[in-house]
């Protein structure tokens, strides 16, 4: 059966034909086109990327007039190991497409300001997270993280903790950076199940092993008898399986459903009211007096 769209969802066109015309349109900077999950991803060089993303825009039948969106990727096992994603949008087709382009922490990615001067902050974004450095940006420099920060956060080889930590100082009525410190005892956590018996003793562990004859503890010495709980009165655990064993069931239900038929006055005359004789009397009504409402 056919999906069928609501009307007010933009119509999409088909990528028929779109691989072929970007292989003719790019020429010799293609490096790889793929179509997987109904998306087409076009690997290009890298010094021709600025040229690329305007042939795509440009070319009738392609016409990808908007760039959404400029990603870094990174994988450490690549001689060049990150890649810079370009996302392009078709305002008249309503499609998209992704180009991609690979670099290295030396190699310099030309800048597409020239296309879309909207890739200022988008490149600006991929340097500060990833270090990837654009040639021709007229203003490259960090964007999201704070002043002297050290390192770009979103490569993987990155310390999660980071390298510095920033905190409020009291003292100084200011805030400070100090390099980060890690005091709790989980830095050097081993991931041993606690009840499998770990080597090491934690905080406490000593109450639970009986001291040496002769300590000034009262704890019963190691060679004697293990200590018996006394046995308590009662016979038999107590159990509700029953409503009526919590007093709950119909009488219950019958008691509080003709408490709540009674009428006001009969449940006013079980109500418990505080004493009259303490609370103060009210004043009189002056000629002079004003209502609440503000009337004469």
């Amino acid at each position: 059966m056919a999906v069928q769209f609501a009307s007010h969802v933009p119509k999409m066109a088909s990528d028929e034909g779109v691989m072929e015309g970007a292989k003719s349109a790019i020429g010799d900077a293609l490096i790889d086109a793929k179509n997987a999950v109904d998306e087409i991803t076009l690997t290009v060089r890298r010094d021709n990327i600025a040229e690329v993303l305007q042939t795509l825009r440009e070319t009738p039948g392609l016409e990808y007039q908007q760039l959404m969106e400029i990603a870094g990727v990174d994988y450490p096992e690549r001689p060049e190991r990150f890649e810079v994603v370009y996302h392009l949008l078709s305002l008249t087709k309503n499609r998209r497409i992704r180009v991609k382009v690979t670099a290295d922490e030396t190699t310099p990615v030309p800048s597409v300001t020239g296309v879309w001067p909207v890739a200022g902050w988008l490149e600006r974004e991929v340097y500060d997270m990833y270090g990837v450095v654009f040639a021709g940006n007229p203003d490259l420099r960090r964007i999201l993280t704070d002043y002297g920060f050290e390192g770009f956060p979103q490569r993987k080889d990155f310390p999660l903790t980071g390298h510095i930590e920033l905190r409020y100082s009291e003292a100084e009525k200011r805030v400070v950076y100090e390099p980060v410190d890690l005091p709790q005892d989980f830095r050097a956590f081993d991931f041993l199940m606690p009840w499998q018996g770990p080597e090491y003793h934690l905080p406490g562990d000593e109450k639970a092993t009986p001291e040496e004859p002769g300590a000034p503890s009262p704890a019963p010495s190691p060679t004697g008898g293990a200590k018996v709980n006394p046995a308590t009165p009662a016979k038999t655990p107590k159990t509700t399986d029953k409503p009526s064993d919590t007093g709950a069931g119909k009488p219950a239900d019958r008691k509080a459903t003709a408490e709540a038929r009674k009428s006001s006055a009969a449940k006013a005359e079980n109500q418990i009211d505080k004493d009259d004789s303490k609370l103060p009397e009210p004043k009189p009504k002056g000629r002079n007096r004003r209502r609440p409402t503000g009337a004469a």
